[in-house]
């Protein structure tokens, strides 16, 4: 078995919880409510300005020049195609790009970018690898199987299926599950148990991600 192959028995059940949860079930059937889904993209813009420094981090420690110039391609594709499809979604809020960028961090947005950023700043290679791949991972899941029960008629949320099921973002998943085999073959049973509990504290967070847009989650004091 791949080390994926093991990664999908951890990964599984969070996908599993994420399709069954109540916003994530009425974004697929096309009846979520617009607050949650507004809130989500605020907090997911946040989030994404994050990921990009640990795309920049990717490149800064990959072992070859393959793997840098795909991480450099990465960061350009967050910050100038998937951001700015967020910003067109905020647009049809109402929201304007200088409130998007003033949006505050969640407690879930700031504790799951943290970990991240930390990860990928202090961790190996190997590390990096494993706390990215739960969001790609995640969102193609999770949009792969919503897309097999009907895309529905709500635009917005079609759209949203469409981008994340449709074959480019597949691609890059599987693209990162094969670094994360990759690595995890070049790596100790010590390493591969670590990024082990980098994936799942990384996947928990997906879950969690979703639950606080569907709580519109603030900090109590």
């Amino acid at each position: 078995m791949s080390f994926t192959g093991e990664l999908a028995d951890i990964g599984e059940p969070v996908w599993d919880a994420i399709v069954a949860h109540p916003m994530v079930e009425q974004l697929g059937e096309g009846t979520l409510d617009g607050a949650p889904f507004r809130y989500w993209v605020r907090q997911d813009y946040v989030y994404l300005v994050e990921y990009a420094r640990v795309f920049a981090l990717g490149a800064a420690n990959a072992p070859d020049l393959e793997r840098m110039g795909t991480f450099a391609e990465l960061l350009d594709s967050t910050i100038n195609t998937e951001m700015e499809l967020h910003r067109e979604y905020a647009a049809e809020f109402g929201i304007s790009e200088a409130d998007l960028e003033a949006t505050d961090p969640s407690p879930t947005t700031r504790g799951y970018t943290d970990f991240l950023v930390r990860t990928a700043a202090t961790g190996t290679f190997g590390d990096l690898a494993a706390a990215l791949l739960p969001c790609m991972w995640g969102f193609n899941e999770t949009a792969r199987r919503l897309d097999e029960r009907g895309r529905p008629d709500h635009e917005r949320y079609a759209a949203w299926i469409e981008m994340y099921a449709g074959e480019e973002f597949t691609e890059l998943t599987e693209w990162c599950k094969g670094l994360m085999d990759d690595v995890a073959a070049e790596s100790t049973e010590s390493e591969r148990e670590r990024y082990r509990e980098v994936f799942e504290t990384s996947a928990r967070y997906e879950y969690r991600f979703w639950d606080a847009a569907w709580r519109e989650e603030e900090w109590s004091v």
